[in-house]
């Protein structure tokens, strides 16, 4: 038997394979025929998951909300966003599922054993900071899918979405797959609602296409609406969450395995995330086209210029009529339901990365639940329903704004070969993501910059209490900058890739398919017992 063993902190992992005592096993083509090859499409299966469950994430309350205001103030001019965002998206999930593969270690524990300690507990108070801020449109969305369903004040609402999610996670004990299907199912069905909506209205297929190419930041609010959808679609906590879902996948111990693993989960998530793009892209298109329609009557120009997902379940009343109400609200409230399980996962691998700390799903569940209803409770008792929509936006932003301290940590890792080895980023994708990645954060700078100073300018408070403000919020904005620099361009210097040297019987084994002939025992490498228990849709192992 060869065997190799390393350990990295909490993880170790171990490359063996097993042979019988005579010799390396030789191979004919005759016995070959003779095995049961598996198919590639058999192989991909065991590695669906991962990508859809991170995907929930892409059609919450959050993306609802700021598409239907996107489409409600700019008609089509944004659409350009969803699709930039959504391929940075596709690639950036992808880097994430590599670094898992490739190192055994999920991002929030590379991070942990790379920076020093206190730039390392600031990323992690950012990281809980982001699942919070994404927790706010799904405690919100579900309060108003429950005031649409049982009349319940928005504030009540608010506060049942504590035990709203506590209750889903409980069924999971009666299969959490048929769970997961269910509320795919109602997400899906509300976006059927959309497709279907968006045959009736039928959208000028040159408006469409324009906004989708032509980058346009015209209007007022453009850019800080343009901010709130890369937030909602881009959020950093799904960067955690990846890279730790697909450790609990076994992958073969052989180059050949993890580049196939990393090939299979871009598949997946490309495919998941292009699902997304296109319910974004009709739910823009239907809002912005009877929003912004010549003959639009009276009620629907009042139910525009303050739609909230409140009342959005009009735009759907030419494909259900009465109950678009009803099936709206049901599909809101299931995905509300979706993205609060999926953030209580990345919650779970966040805190567990940095701090080594496991909470108990429901417990972790509880505190961030109770964090997010505070503000919400708060605005929805002083600003009503569309005080509520207002904060969706303003979590939103927060997202983007918290964006570069997940995703340069995970540009730069995915881009070492201290990390990843060979399997490091081409020059191309790294050339792509970082131009992205840093079009985003001086988007975001611009407007951090601008819209402070335009209030500072226009606000009507007193002189003194300006220069009060300024003097702290200034610092806190060169803050922000210098933190992204430091991250930038500081040099990476821990080691976590572990070279796998493969048997030249063992690889040619691997490729043709085979792995259970009683001659050579393969085993898996990274495979996380500690994740082997992540609740999740799952096809079959390897």
């Amino acid at each position: 038997m060869a065997h190799q063993e390393v350990n990295n902190g909490s993880n170790n992992r171990i490359v063996a394979v097993n042979v019988t005592p005579s010799s390396t096993p030789s191979y004919n083509h005759d016995d070959s025929s003779k095995q049961d090859q598996k198919p590639g499409w058999k192989k991909f299966l065991a590695y669906v998951g991962p990508g859809f469950l991170v995907s929930l994430a892409y059609l919450d309350p959050g993306n609802m909300e700021t598409d239907l205001q996107a489409g409600a103030n700019h008609g089509y001019e944004l659409l350009w966003i969803i699709l930039i965002g959504l391929i940075f998206a596709c690639i950036i999930q992808s880097l994430a599922a590599n670094l898992g593969v490739c190192t055994g270690k999920h991002l929030s524990e590379i991070c942990k054993a790379e920076y020093p300690w206190f730039v390392k507990y600031c990323l992690w108070i950012l990281a809980e900071l982001a699942v919070i801020a994404a927790d706010i449109p799904e405690v919100i969305g579900t309060a108003f899918a429950l005031n649409i369903l049982f009349h319940v004040p928005v504030w009540g609402g608010v506060l049942l979405t504590g035990c709203s999610t506590l209750l889903f996670l409980g069924l999971q004990r009666f299969g959490v797959r048929k769970l997961e299907l269910l509320i795919s199912i109602l997400v899906f069905v509300m976006a059927a609602c959309f497709f279907g909506e968006l045959s009736y209205v039928k959208p000028p297929a040159k408006g469409v296409i324009e906004g989708m190419f032509v980058p346009k930041l015209n209007g007022n609010g453009a850019v800080g609406d343009a901010i709130a959808l890369l937030g909602a679609l881009i959020m950093p906590h799904n960067l955690f969450l990846h890279s730790a879902l697909v450790l609990s996948r076994k992958i073969p111990g052989t180059k050949r395995g993890i580049n196939d693993a990393c090939r299979y989960f871009l598949i997946e998530s490309g495919f998941a995330l292009f699902v997304a793009f296109l319910i974004n892209v009709a739910m823009i298109s239907v809002t912005g086209t009877v929003c912004k329609a010549d003959d639009i009557s009276g009620e629907n120009v009042d139910r525009c210029n303050d739609i909230t997902l409140n009342s959005a379940s009009f735009l759907l009343q030419n494909v259900l009529g009465r109950s678009s109400s009803t099936i709206y609200a049901i599909a809101l409230l299931a995905s509300g339901q979706s993205s609060a399980i999926t953030g209580t996962y990345a919650g779970q691998f966040i805190m567990q990365g940095f701090l080594d700390l496991k909470m108990k799903k429901w417990i972790r569940n509880l505190v961030t639940r109770i964090v997010a209803i505070a503000p919400s409770l708060v605005v929805s008792i002083i600003g009503g329903s569309s005080g509520a929509g207002r904060l969706i936006i303003i979590a939103s932003m927060i997202l983007s704004f918290e964006l570069p301290f997940a995703l340069i940590p995970l540009l730069k890792f995915s881009s070492s070969r201290t990390k990843m080895g060979p399997h490091k980023n081409s020059i191309i994708i790294i050339i792509i993501s970082w131009i992205l990645g840093l079009g985003i954060i001086g988007i975001n700078v611009y407007y951090l910059i601008t819209a402070f100073v335009g209030w500072i300018i226009h606000n009507s408070l007193p002189k003194v209490a300006n220069v009060f403000i300024g003097l702290i919020v200034f610092p806190l904005m060169a803050l922000y900058i210098v933190s992204v620099i430091y991250l930038t361009f500081r040099k990476d210097t821990v080691v976590t890739f572990v070279e796998v040297k493969d048997d030249p019987s063992m690889q040619t084994h691997v490729e043709k398919g085979f792995v259970n002939d009683g001659q050579l025992e393969l085993s898996y490498t990274p495979y996380r017992e500690d994740l082997a228990d992540i609740t999740r849709p799952e096809g079959p192992r390897l």
